[in-house]
Order: C-alpha cells, then sequence, then structure tokens
C-alpha cells in the first residue's frame, strides 16, 4: 500500500506535466484505452478469462460506471477549484468506506479508536494543505462539491468490489470492467468540454502519459484490486490518506515546490491516524 500511495502521489505530477501537450480527460481516455490492452494481454497470458459468466456482470458495469463518474467529476472540478482543495476534499473517500462498510460489510466495522485515526490522518491532510476558508466564487463551492462527490463514487467503487461477486473475481477482470466501460464516458467527456490536441505531444508529456498508462493504470491499479478482494476494505481505504503527501513530496522534489514545516506535524498525524486504524483489536 505504501508503494501504491507513492505512485499515485508520484501520478499528479505526470498529469500536471503532461497537461501542456495532452488536455486531461484526453489523457485518461488514452491511458483506460491502453491499460485495457495491456491488462487483457496479461491476462490471456495468465489463462484468466475476462469473459467466464460468473455473476460479476451488472456489479461490473455498477463499478466501471462509478469509476468514470468520479473521473469526470474531478477533472471538471478542477476548472473551479484549487489543486489544494480538490486534494483535500477528494479523501474523503476512505470515510464513505467506513461509513458504508458499517451498513453493508458488517464484519468491517470501525472500533471508536479506528474513527479516531481517520479523524487524525483527515486533520493531518487538513494541516498539510491548509483548512479551506470560505469560497468568494461561487463556483468555487460547486466544484468542492464536486470533488466530495467523487470522493463519494471513489468510495462507492470499493464498496460495490468488497460487497459483490467482484470480490472472489481475478483483480485483472476487475480493472478491465472498470477501463472498458469508464473509457467511453471520459472520450464523451473530453468531447463535450471541447478538448483537442492542437500541437504532437513532446517527448515529456508522451513519456508521463506512459507513466500512468503502464505502470498506474495497468500495475497498481491491478494490485489495488487484489487486495481490495483479500483486506479490509475501510484499512486499505485509511492508506490512502498519505497518497497527498506523497504528491506534495514528489511537488518538492520533482517541480521544486516548497515544503513548509506544516509537512512534518501532517505526516506526524497521517501515521497516527493509520496507527490507529490498523493496530490489532
Amino acid at each position: 500500500m505504501l508503494a501504491l500511495c507513492v505512485s499515485w502521489g508520484l501520478n499528479q505530477i505526470a498529469v500536471k506535466l503532461a497537461l501542456p501537450d495532452i488536455p486531461p480527460l484526453i489523457q485518461s481516455t488514452v491511458r483506460s484505452i491502453g491499460a485495457v490492452l495491456i491488462v487483457g494481454t496479461w491476462a490471456r497470458i495468465r489463462g484468466v478469462s475476462l469473459t467466464a459468466r460468473d455473476g460479476t456482470l451488472i456489479p461490473g458495469i455498477a463499478a466501471g460506471l462509478l469509476f468514470g463518474v468520479e473521473f469526470v467529476l474531478i477533472f471538471r472540478a478542477l476548472v473551479w477549484t484549487t489543486a489544494s482543495r480538490a486534494s483535500l476534499f477528494l479523501y474523503t473517500a476512505p470515510f464513505f468506506v467506513a461509513l458504508g462498510a458499517r451498513f453493508l460489510l458488517p464484519g468491517e466495522r470501525l472500533a471508536m479508536a479506528q474513527w479516531l485515526g481517520l479523524a487524525l490522518s483527515f486533520a493531518g491532510l487538513m494541516v498539510a494543505f491548509g483548512v479551506p476558508g470560505a469560497a468568494a466564487d461561487p463556483y468555487a463551492l460547486i466544484g468542492d462539491a464536486m470533488i466530495v462527490a467523487a470522493g463519494a463514487c471513489w468510495g462507492a467503487t470499493t464498496l460495490v468490489i468488497k460487497g459483490s461477486r467482484l470480490a472472489t473475481a481475478p483483480a485483472e477482470k476487475v480493472l478491465v470492467y472498470q477501463l472498458l466501460v469508464s473509457t467511453p464516458i471520459l472520450a464523451l467527456g473530453a468531447l463535450a468540454l471541447g478538448e483537442r490536441i492542437d500541437h504532437a505531444p513532446g517527448a515529456v508529456a508522451l513519456a508521463w502519459l506512459a507513466y500512468q498508462t503502464f505502470w498506474v493504470v495497468s500495475l497498481t491499479f491491478a494490485i489495488w484490486f487484489a487486495m481490495v478482494q483479500r483486506y479490509a476494505a475501510s484499512r486499505l481505504s485509511a492508506f490512502t490518506f498519505l497518497t497527498p503527501i506523497f504528491g506534495v513530496a514528489a511537488g518538492h522534489f520533482v517541480l521544486g515546490e516548497p515544503i513548509t514545516p506544516a509537512f512534518a506535524l501532517a505526516a506526524a498525524l497521517v501515521v497516527a491516524g493509520l496507527f490507529l486504524v490498523n493496530r490489532p483489536r
């Protein structure tokens, strides 16, 4: 999970570095198409059937719809709200997982100390990015609400996987469902927003798009869904609080963005929260 969080934190930098040449939803569409081909080939080599009738079609489509809507909401919301606010509100997802697990996954209910751990980790994010103030622009509030909705979609996707036949399906199949269903959603979103590539992308943009396609979407997402099948969804989701922290670190080392003293305090709060969530009962 630590390796996944580092990869996802760097992914935000990859998207940003590719943006001058490749618009965001076009990036998402291209990487999803490429990942479908890669994961499909890998599944074939391993002898994993992606078409077997195993009762996963309906939850697979549901997970794919949530996956696609999540990314459309994120990228559209970034037009109206800031990246730091978006990072903060997106990671409300673990709260939606924990809340949903209370009703849908009885075996994964969190104890009071674990809820405290989630609160500490979220407080760490607030320290890292600054407590969002009242937005003067009403569209910023709409953007914030869209990011929270994206976090809800992320949490709902985890719950759908954990609470359906997808929990026992091959990880490759779970990922392909989401990629196949979300790709046309992302493509239609790019078309609706008028995104287009006006010039041939440079080597830097293509390299970061390749990182997203081959590493992030094709490999780390498959590992994530395999882990969701095997481990408690609430505890796994709590680790995702580390992703924006690693994103801040990646911004410092790759883009030269400064790290404030609040970063150390934020990291301490996140680690303390994860300890409470994951400690043995």
